[in-house]
């Protein structure tokens, strides 16, 4: 197997982090409005808690591409 074609396998590995964030942000939003929809009073104090987190998850997924992109262009 040649160095190129090694590295171009490499980065679609690494860019299958990019799924689990998109996993983790729709399990995040889904849990928060099944928790929303049981209990409404609840809800507003949840909010910023969700946005944390769906930033997080988002951030993992933003370093899996920039991982890839390394791997890709170095």
């Amino acid at each position: 197997m040649e160095a190129e074609a090694a590295k171009y396998i490499g980065a679609g590995l690494a860019m299958l982090g990019m799924i689990g964030a998109g996993i983790g942000v729709g399990i995040i939003f889904g849990n928060f409005l099944n928790g929303a929809l049981r209990n409404p009073g609840a809800a507003g104090g949840q909010t910023g808690n969700l946005f944390v987190g769906a930033a997080l998850a988002e951030a993992l997924g933003i370093l899996a591409f920039v991982v890839a992109m390394m791997i890709m262009f170095m």
